[in-house]
């Protein structure tokens, strides 16, 4: 054995099932009908089949799945997935497939975290090299032509009170198998990496689901040892994570972490999508993405939730509500086009709740598509400003940040 990968001390049997926190019986039951009905030497292909066939099958073709959201001013905004899993640890998938999801998803990055000390499959694929995922997933890439940056990056797996993180920007993740955790945060950061603190809600060691630090995360924190922390994963949010994230200044990060498909976890033939991280970073590289993660600037994006600082999801949002015009046609009611230039569904309320002409308080923004709001403006004017309580965005655990659109009008002539 090389001397740099030196034989782990923690067992698969030392550690709880990871693969049990989210329901992968439906995927792993479907993959075993696949394989009874296909000859062996299909076998291997099944789940790329099953891929392009689900990719394929999303509403408006292959390009409708790509998440999309504008640059903000100073910044391009990069979509990444900074947790996923292959079968070097307890996924269900070769590396080259993660390559292939991120690349039909329109990701910019992806890093594949096997975990060091966890090898459920280590019988059937054994394997000295903890760097073996991350070699595969580079050379896919490069041979594909894709233009998808892959992160080398490992997950640090221990039970409680160290529990899950991830060591990203390494440059060899075999130091890492070490006995003492302690031990193993420092060489990532001897490494330059980037360190934070995975799903702290999760059941499998939180029995209540509340997200809260130990005195080792608090000892890592002041070491300078803990970067960031997941505040959503997979298909979970912690407030909690949060609220630490806050406290701590730790950057809020969204990941999939995921194991088995994402077209069937998420559900994106139907038009879901998975999990990620917005990162707003000067140049589109891992070194800017880098930089822009250790300075904190980013928004974490599950479902149709945007969470992030203000100072961050503020000109997101705004970037992403343009008005595209604001005429009047009749009397004094106000036709404003607003185009919601990025992949999340922006639900808001109205400031003023009689401001609307038709419809509720609640105004929902479709992705990537147009809407137009009636304003009763009281008489003509020639600017117009309406103010949104965004409730699909948190800045705060129980904080919603607020948007106003505004613009010049137009107008048809007085009895038209």
């Amino acid at each position: 054995m090389h001397p740099s990968m030196p034989r782990p001390t923690t067992t698969a049997t030392d550690l709880p099932p990871v693969c049990a926190r989210r329901p992968h019986a439906p995927i792993l039951r479907r993959l075993r009908m696949v394989a009874a009905k296909l000859a062996a030497p299909a076998v291997l292909c099944a789940s790329a089949l099953l891929v392009d066939v689900a990719a394929s099958a999303h509403p408006g073709g292959h390009g409708d799945r790509q998440i999309r959201f504008p640059d903000v001013p100073g910044a391009l905004t990069l979509v990444v997935d900074l947790h996923t899993h292959s079968v070097f640890s307890d996924g269900s998938v070769w590396p080259d497939l993660r390559v292939e999801e991120a690349v039909r998803d329109g990701l910019d990055a992806v890093a594949i975290t096997e975990h060091l000390e966890y090898q459920p499959h280590a019988d059937d694929i054994p394997h000295p090299d903890r760097n073996r995922a991350y070699l595969i997933a580079v050379e896919e890439a490069a041979k594909a032509g894709a233009d998808l940056l892959v992160i080398h990056g490992s997950e640090i797996t221990r039970r409680m009170p160290v529990g899950h993180a991830n060591a990203i920007f390494l440059e060899d993740s075999n130091p890492l198998l070490r006995d003492d955790p302690l031990e193993v945060f420092r060489e990532a950061a001897r490494q330059g990496g980037f360190n934070f603190l995975n799903h702290p809600h999760w059941v499998g060691q939180r029995d209540d689901g509340v997200a809260r630090l130990e005195p080792i995360h608090e000892q890592l924190i002041e070491e300078g040892l803990l970067h960031g922390i997941e505040v959503t994963n997979d298909l979970t949010f912690s407030s909690e994570a949060l609220a630490i994230a806050l406290q701590h200044d730790l950057t809020i990060l969204g990941t999939s972490d995921i194991h088995g498909l994402v077209d069937w976890q998420y559900e994106i033939p139907q038009g879901g999508h998975r999990p990620v991280t917005l990162v707003f970073a000067a140049e589109r590289s891992e070194a800017g993405i880098e930089q822009a993660l250790r300075a904190g600037r980013t928004v974490a994006w599950m479902n149709d939730l945007l969470v992030g600082r203000e100072e961050h999801l503020a000109p997101l949002l705004a970037a992403s509500l343009v008005v595209e015009s604001a005429h009047y046609r009749r009397g004094a009611v106000l036709d404003v086009t607003v185009r919601n230039r990025g992949s999340a569904r922006i639900t808001a309320r109205t400031a003023d709740s009689d401001l609307l002409y038709s419809g509720g308080p609640l105004v929902v923004f479709e992705p990537l598509a147009e809407t137009t709001l009636q304003l009763k403006t009281g008489a003509r004017s020639p600017r117009f400003e309406l103010e949104l309580e965004v409730l699909s965005a948190l800045v705060e655990p129980e904080k919603h940040p607020r948007l106003v659109l505004s613009g010049e009008t137009t107008a048809e002539a007085e009895g038209d």
